[in-house]
Formats: C-alpha cells, sequence, structure tokens
C-alpha cells in the first residue's frame, strides 16, 4: 500500500555552482559539485541533469546529462559537471539518487535562472571557498 512507503528525507546533501578557472577556456567557468555534508557514505550515486526556461519569449530546453558515481565517501565533494555560459540564463535542475544502507534518496535541486552569479554566493562547507548553494 501507499501508506507503507516511506520516502526518507534528504539531509546534509546538496549542490553548489563553484567558480573557477579554465585553461581549456582561458576563463573562469561555472562548475557543480556534489557536497556530502553527511556522517553517511552515499553508493550508487546517479545525477541527471537539465536545463529549461524561457528565453527571447520562446521555450528552450536542454538535452539530459547523466553522471554515475559508484561511491562518495562522507564528508567530502564531487564535481559534477560545467556549466555552460549560455545556459546560466535558464532554470538548472539536478535530480540526485544515492543509497545509504541499501535505503533509496532522492531529491531535485534547481538553481533558478539568472542564480548562479558572483551575486549569490557563500562560503560552501568543505570545499571552503565562495559558490551557489542549493538545498
Amino acid at each position: 500500500m501507499k501508506s507503507d512507503i516511506q520516502i526518507p528525507e534528504v539531509e546534509n546533501v546538496f549542490l553548489a555552482a563553484v567558480q573557477e578557472w579554465s585553461d581549456d577556456f582561458m576563463e573562469k567557468v561555472w562548475y557543480v559539485y556534489l557536497i556530502n555534508d553527511s556522517d553517511f557514505d552515499l553508493d550508487s550515486v546517479m545525477v541527471v541533469s537539465k536545463a529549461f526556461g524561457t528565453l527571447d519569449g520562446e521555450m528552450k530546453k536542454t538535452s539530459l546529462l547523466r553522471h554515475a558515481f559508484i561511491h562518495v565517501p562522507a564528508v567530502s565533494v564531487v564535481k559534477i559537471e560545467m556549466v555552460e555560459q549560455n545556459v546560466l540564463r535558464l532554470n538548472n535542475e539536478f535530480m540526485v539518487t544515492y543509497f545509504i544502507d541499501n535505503i533509496l534518496y532522492d531529491k531535485k535541486f534547481i538553481f533558478k535562472a539568472q542564480s548562479i552569479t558572483p551575486d549569490y554566493v557563500e562560503e560552501v562547507p568543505i570545499l571552503f571557498i565562495d559558490g551557489v548553494i542549493v538545498r
């Protein structure tokens, strides 16, 4: 029965967009990190990302990107992907799914359009550098 299904709440796992220098692009670009600030290891982590929104009165949507990580230790970070400059004007959605002790957790994180900017940075736990955090 539906009443028997328990969906655990995601705690101390979140995303952060951090601006870093890229030798490939010869400029600062934004990278998204998965932050595991919990006391538990995350297993079989799957991250699916996409961007969507309206630009110039037209609905835009990117293709899905999928990332898999076998193991993310407690109190650690994993770099997920670079966010292209054009995509920052859209909503950037990341669906994160993982297991802790054979219990499935999942949560949708959304960086709202125009929110990944230096105006919204704060110190990111574990990384101890400035970034835009979504919880």
